[in-house]
């Protein structure tokens, strides 16, 4: 998955990266792979920060711009990084990011929602950005429901580890948050208790 989405990268790095005069040529790969990385790891930090609902709502989105949530946690992330590791100034880094990093994300969205794209799917995508915490579970059916707005069984007003948990339990707050099953394992860990 994650070379999946290094071809991803690559093959939108065009205008951003490949022609982009403040990266010399001889860097254009590396520059690629510092921004799958960079997206990776900000993939990953969002689910330990217990943004899966953000994560989810993008991935059910018809797309997204440098307004999403998403992308701004990314960005900021990315744009240090250039920086850096590059030494391009930060207004130079920040137009790179904002015209690559929705087109990568329009990208990867299309894809997962593709049955007949084999490289992509939610429920893998989120297998590797959680270790294989969500192993066993169906990502994609809680996007749906996340989408279907149905999913606030505990009616606070938000979608959170309770209401999630009612999916695997068939109710909603439960109250108990130590119940065992590797999927409610799994969403303890990714949203925390």
């Amino acid at each position: 998955m994650i070379d999946n989405l290094l071809n991803l990268v690559r093959e939108n790095a065009g205008e951003a990266i490949f022609n982009n005069p403040d990266i010399p040529n001889d860097r254009n790969e590396e520059a690629v792979q510092e921004t799958t990385s960079s997206l990776v790891s900000g993939l990953q930090g969002i689910l330990a920060q217990g943004g899966v609902k953000d994560l989810l709502g993008m991935f059910n989105s018809g797309g997204v711009d440098n307004s999403n949530p998403v992308v701004q946690n990314l960005s900021g992330g990315l744009i240090g990084n250039l920086v850096n590791k590059f030494g391009l100034d930060s207004g130079k880094a920040g137009s790179l990011v904002s015209s690559l990093l929705p087109m990568v994300l329009n990208q990867l969205i299309s894809r997962t929602k593709n049955p007949a794209d084999n490289g992509f799917s939610l429920d893998g995508l989120f297998g590797q950005l959680s270790g294989g915490r969500t192993q066993g579970m169906n990502i994609e059916a809680i996007a749906g429901k996340l989408a279907g707005g149905g999913m606030d069984k505990d009616g606070d007003g938000d979608v959170d580890l309770q209401d999630l948990m009612g999916i695997f339990t068939g109710g909603g707050n439960s109250g108990n948050s130590n119940q065992g099953g590797s999927p409610l394992d799994a969403l303890k860990g990714i949203f925390g208790n």
